[in-house]
């Protein structure tokens, strides 16, 4: 195999209480192409769409040390290599761009190799690089996803998700880092906050399986990191409300944030994005506001 084409899709993380361990697939991707070559340059970097320019093109490239990674695992020399990144996903939204670049790098090398590693192997190296498993996870794997660790063990479980399920992200034009919106989390949380989103954990998985609009109202809140984050992205409370205002069953930060994502009915997905983005608009901030839909597939190799 001399050229392999890798497509992730984007994601989102927490949906409100499953902090750090919860995440799902959505319907925007970046494509990673790779191929050898017989030439003395090691790496060439070709990125298209946008947002480009802010994507680095030497060996820094977060892609090609994915890529190097995997090498260096299976002690392989790594080919001389020819990338080529397609931009689907927008950087420091909260939508797992990073987790594209692991996975589509990890993925290009393995298939380049030969497949020494299962899919298995690849994401525990994904969630080694990354950090946390909510975002990776359900990158490789796709649809929604649940990630609880046991000692050096990662479980793994697919989480249902009724296809009434609509989720609408708002994605404003300016960025924030996963390191700041870490940085305003206490270090302590008090028996009742916990209690508090154990209890709505369990409502939010039964609630995404059966479509139950009150169960999800109810289990989209969360007092271990929005609360300390919202206030890190301008407009939070206005586009909340207008969310809820337009039919959504509730909305919850993205990620790390600053995307917003909201839950509702096929019904009312129209509405809700058109008043997510005027409540935007409305004070003057910018923003892409699209319905999509759980990418039922995960990373796909060509």
């Amino acid at each position: 195999m001399n050229q392999v084409t890798v497509s992730v899709p984007a994601t989102t993380a927490n949906l409100g209480v499953g902090f750090d361990c919860l995440g799902a697939a959505l319907t925007m991707t970046n494509e990673f192409q790779f191929t050898k070559v017989d030439t003395k340059t090691k790496l060439k970097i070709t990125v298209e769409g946008k947002e480009a320019e802010k994507v680095s093109t030497d060996d820094s490239n977060l892609v090609y040390q994915s890529f190097l990674q995997l090498y260096q695992q299976i002690k392989q020399t790594p080919p001389n290599v020819e990338i080529i990144i397609k931009l689907g996903v927008p950087f420091s939204r909260g939508l797992g761009s990073s987790a594209t670049a692991i996975v589509g790098g990890l993925l290009g090398a393995n298939n380049l190799a030969g497949n020494p590693l299962s899919q298995a192997e690849v994401m525990d190296m994904a969630i080694a690089i990354e950090g946390h498993p909510d975002n990776v996870v359900p990158a490789v794997l796709g649809n929604c996803q649940l990630s609880v660790r046991d000692g050096e063990e990662w479980h793994i479980s697919s989480i249902p998700w009724h296809q009434d399920v609509i989720p609408v992200v708002a994605i404003p034009h300016f960025e924030l880092s996963t390191e700041e919106a870490r940085s305003v989390l206490p270090t302590e949380y008090s028996r009742s906050d916990a209690i508090f989103n154990i209890s709505r954990m369990g409502l939010l998985l039964r609630g995404l399986a059966t479509n139950n609009g009150e169960w999800l109202k109810t289990a989209l809140a969360d007092k271990l990191h929005q609360p300390y984050r919202q206030k890190l992205i301008t407009g939070y409370d206005q586009v909340k409300q207008a969310a809820i205002d337009a039919g959504a069953y509730g909305m919850v930060i993205s990620g790390a944030g600053p995307t917003l994502l909201a839950l509702t009915n096929p019904n009312n997905r129209e509405q809700v994005a058109k008043s997510m983005s005027d409540a935007w608009t409305n004070i003057g901030v910018e923003a892409e506001v699209r319905s999509l839909s759980l990418d039922t597939v995960g990373a796909k190799i060509s």
